[in-house]
């Protein structure tokens, strides 16, 4: 992570309830007037009526016919029959969190956007995560672009930045959006697939619109399936604006870096998890935040002089090319905690309305065709699917600034409007509201003052015609044992389509332009001619290789938060159970006691020992990593338990952390596993450190050839 100049006091930030944390969040929560609780309340109808009965409706007689003029019953029922609202068409399937943002220190220099600029304001947010494809209903673990939506409730008004884990997209103009959707979503004759995009209309138009394939290559990568909401980058994929109280304007791209490092799943682990625990990212962001593990990311921006606008080799708005941090580092600007689950999902995050066109003063747009068109369609989008403009009322979308026009009536309008003018100016009311001059004193919204002299045209620009060397830059900085994920992904997905002249397509005028070894990997997995050169000439890049875009090179420090399961069974040495939840608690890992059942085990000292779960009801997909305490009836239990070995052997091939006691040997000979770098045996101090640290690793990688010889 960067280091930052005056960050925070630690009191501010720390996951543990402190008194001055504490007072944060109930300053937090002070400004929703909104929020409810029912607690010692007489139930009531909707409009304030005591309720005697809630179990019986209104009849003729026990037996006899209901009657219509039960209004209880027809306001219950009513309102049921209409709790649903339609689902977003994108990034249907998501979860969120409350937390906050504070800058490191003032950057007036930037922007003069108030929430940037002083070190000791503490501005509310409101995070959305997501899928892109899928349903409600749909996996959290499938393969696909994740959504990172955050609206900051500033005193200058909500700014949402509306990004993806991803830094770049599909497409560079907007109006191929509904294109791309309507091919990656499940096919229009059987719905399927669910939430993934190994079918033939997606390969179909990707193979067919060249712009696609550094989007395409970073989807194919393990960035794909996330090991958890808290371990995603987040950015804001196009190019804006920050512009200072003189009126200077910078370009910037928004990052958000997580304190958890960058971390993924494997694919068999993702194709399990989509089965045993389809929640398994919300339940994992739910329960670190309830447990006091509050996630937290930096947020930065790289910036770009505006004279330096064209002294790269792609195009600033192209929103399918990143500016390398090689070339440009990330700024660090400050920190976003996450520390408060919502109350009630559907009343916030379901119907949180997220907009790229909310913006504050200091901050504007740049001329990304993908940008203008998405400033239209989600204000759009939110009409339809809110019921109609005043979505702005609901409580989870209300700014904290105040919110003074002459826009009223319309579906949903809540408030009680005072005054007889809804129009400006006016002289009935005093003139009131009135404009607020953009002087830095006064804080009106300006546009910045863009000179522009062109002729009308439906073109692209000549600059946004390179669609391969980023593409193939990206691959090129990838560990080969990335790589050959990005293989197997293409292989599997191309794999699924079923027309052969597409897969064709994609190898020959697609990774053919990328990389000659990726396409003949590819083309041998899917029984196709190698290709022996590209379509195309590809222009040299600046850099061969950008080290930052390797998840490799991007993990976090120490294992806070990672889950770490320990295996029990009677007769297990509770004084090393013991030892070892001390060593791990040290460094804020979560620990899951598993046993053969829900029930307790006996220890050797003869003590009950509670358990979390058993083995079979929270398997190995769900940790990081594994133990295996000593004791020697419980290491024979364990060894001739099939649960227990294959929650180890699963382990294994997931190449996780496994420890165990010195006396495990015989479990180790038992599944003919060998010592690593993360397959571990001691009892002592030394090895739980040895322990602690391959966990910090997130895999153990050396170990990818071996595992490939354990049965799935």
């Amino acid at each position: 992570m960067s280091s930052k100049k005056n960050p925070p006091k630690e009191s501010q930030l720390a996951g543990t309830q402190t008194p001055d944390r504490a007072n944060t969040n109930a300053k937090l929560q002070s400004l929703e007037t909104f929020r409810s609780d029912a607690t010692g309340q007489a139930l009531r109808t909707n409009q304030g009526v005591k309720v005697a009965d809630n179990q019986n409706t209104l009849k003729a007689g026990d037996r006899g016919p209901s009657l219509l003029e039960d209004f209880i019953m027809r306001e219950k029922i009513t309102h049921f029959d209409h709790e649903r609202i339609p689902e977003r068409i994108v990034h249907a399937r998501g979860t969120g969190a409350h937390g906050y943002f504070q800058a490191y220190e003032s950057h007036a220099a930037l922007t003069k956007a108030g929430f940037l600029q002083d070190p000791e304001k503490i501005t509310p947010v409101f995070v959305r995560f997501s899928t892109v494809q899928g349903p409600r209903g749909s996996g959290d673990t499938v393969r696909d672009v994740r959504g990172f939506a955050v609206k900051f409730f500033t005193e200058e008004g909500n700014f949402d930045l509306v990004g993806n884990n991803m830094p770049v997209f599909f497409i560079q103009d907007a109006i191929k959006f509904p294109d791309f959707v309507h091919a990656v979503k499940p096919e229009p004759h059987n719905e399927m697939p669910t939430g993934g995009s190994a079918h033939d209309t997606f390969w179909d138009f990707v193979s067919l619109v060249p712009e696609s394939a550094h989007m395409v290559i970073w989807a194919m990568s393990d960035r794909a399936i996330p090991k958890s909401l808290r371990t995603m980058q987040g950015f804001g994929v196009h190019t804006f604006r920050l512009i200072n109280a003189q009126g200077k304007s910078s370009f910037v791209k928004f990052h958000w870096k997580p304190k958890a490092g960058v971390c993924s799943l494997l694919w068999d682990e993702a194709q399990k998890l989509a089965g045993k625990d389809t929640d398994y990212h919300r339940r994992d962001l739910w329960e670190a935040i309830e447990t006091g593990n509050y996630p937290e990311w930096e947020f930065g921006v790289q910036i770009v002089a505006e004279e330096d606008e064209h002294k790269f080799d792609f195009d600033l708005l192209d929103p399918t090319k990143i500016i390398p941090e090689e070339l440009v580092p990330v700024t660090p600007l400050g920190k976003m905690v996450l520390n408060r689950n919502p109350d009630n999902f559907f009343a916030e995050t379901e119907q949180v309305a997220f907009c790229p066109g909310h913006i504050v003063p200091g901050i504007d747009f740049s001329n990304d065709p993908l940008l203008q068109g998405r400033l239209f369609s989600y204000t759009d989008t939110q009409i339809s699917r809110l019921g109609g403009p005043n979505f702005h009322e609901i409580p989870i979308n209300r700014p904290l600034a105040p919110n003074h026009n002459g826009q009223r009536d319309a579906q949903h309008r809540t408030t009680l409007d005072k005054g007889r003018a809804s129009y400006e100016p006016n002289s009935i009311d005093g003139g009131w509201p009135k404009e607020t001059a953009p002087a830095a004193s006064e804080g009106g919204f300006e546009s910045y003052p863009e000179r522009i002299e062109a002729h009308k045209v439906r073109q692209r620009s000549p600059s946004f015609a390179d669609h391969f060397s980023q593409a193939r830059l990206f691959f090129q900085s990838m560990s080969p044992t990335e790589q050959e994920h990005i293989i197997s992904a293409y292989s599997f997905e191309l794999g699924k389509v079923e027309r052969e002249f597409i897969r064709a397509r994609e190898v020959n005028e697609i990774l053919a332009n990328i990389d000659l070894t990726l396409a003949a990997r590819v083309a041998a997995n899917l029984g196709l001619p190698a290709p022996k050169k590209g379509t195309v000439d590809v222009p040299q890049p600046s850099l061969k290789q950008s080290p930052a875009l390797s998840q490799m090179n991007l993990l976090g420090e120490g294992i806070k938060g990672r889950k770490v399961a320990v295996l029990v069974a009677d007769g297990v040495d509770g004084v090393s159970v013991d030892s070892l939840v001390k060593a791990l608690e040290a460094e804020s890992a979560q620990i899951k006691i598993l046993g053969p059942s829900s029930a307790p085990v006996k220890t050797a000292q003869g003590k009950a020992l509670a358990v979390d779960a058993s083995m079979e009801g929270m398997p190995s997909v769900i940790f990081d990593a594994a133990w295996v305490p000593g004791g020697k009836a419980s290491l024979q239990a364990l060894a001739g338990d099939g649960v227990a070995l294959h929650f180890l052997l699963e382990a294994y091939k997931h190449l996780k952390p496994i420890g165990l006691a010195s006396e495990a040997q015989a479990v180790l000979d038992k599944l003919g596993l060998k010592a690593d770098s993360g397959l571990l045996l001691g009892n002592d101090d030394k090895a739980y450190k040895a322990f602690i640290t391959a966990i910090s690793k997130h895999r153990v990688w050396e170990r990818e050839a071996a595992a490939k010889a354990i049965p799935a």
